[in-house]
């Protein structure tokens, strides 16, 4: 079993990560990145991600960056865990990496635009009248689509969870916190109740709320605009 240490921080896509490590029932050790205060562009961190980003997943010692490939090696390290649905077909294998570059490439950017439209404008207030507008009305085609797969059962892969849940665990969660509207979403309304419901997700929410207390402790937590 390698040593596992997952660079987090609440609120950011760390946390599909994290429920996936949970999911697998593996023993891995978290560490909190203080984006407030700019620790993920650290000299430090940069030398074991140059990215600069979370999450980094460091598998004894070696780093694994972007949730497409850390998502993706668990899936494959941990067969047991179901993190993907089982396949001995090669389409379907890579269809399900084209799933995971879906959330990544088109869901995860869009989300950006809402969730922190400040990173599009020098204009802090003049981003939240604009960017989260425009991001909000680019989403809306993309969770319609999202919502009618889920008439086909409560998962991405209709009966069985998966990894890609727990990446639109924290898309709607993240984009509903600012004010997505989520009234003609019940398919996906049902999806974050039941993931709420799951003992993996459950015990990375506790993480994640334990990293929430050591932020305010240091001044530096950043709730949602």
């Amino acid at each position: 079993m390698p040593h596992l240490k997952l660079f987090v921080a609440p609120g950011t896509c760390a946390r599909a990560a994290t429920i996936a490590l949970e999911e697998a029932g593996v023993p891995f050790e978290t560490e909190l990145v203080r984006i407030a205060a700019n620790q993920q562009k650290s000299p430090e961190f940069l030398q074991i991600n140059p990215k600069g980003k979370v999450p980094t997943l460091l598998i004894d010692g070696v780093p694994l960056t972007e949730n497409v490939a850390i998502l993706g090696w668990l899936h494959r390290l941990f067969p047991d865990a179901s993190l993907l649905p089982e396949t001995t077909d090669p389409y379907e294998a890579i269809n399900q990496t084209g799933d995971l570059a879906f959330f990544a490439g088109t869901v995860h950017p869009t989300a950006t635009r809402i969730t922190m439209p400040m990173k599009f404008m020098a204009d802090v207030d003049q981003s939240f009248e604009l960017v989260r507008p425009s991001g909000i009305e680019a989403m809306m085609p993309i969770m319609q689509m999202i919502e009618a797969r889920l008439a086909d059962g409560p998962w991405w892969y209709g009966a069985d969870w998966s990894v890609v849940d727990a990446y639109l665990f924290w898309v709607w969660g993240r984009i509903t916190s600012v004010g997505f509207p989520d009234a003609d979403f019940p398919n996906l309304r049902r999806h974050f109740d039941l993931s709420n419901q799951r003992p993996a997700v459950q015990r990375a929410m506790k993480r994640e709320a334990e990293n929430v207390e050591v932020l305010k402790s240091e001044g530096l937590f950043r709730p949602p605009r």
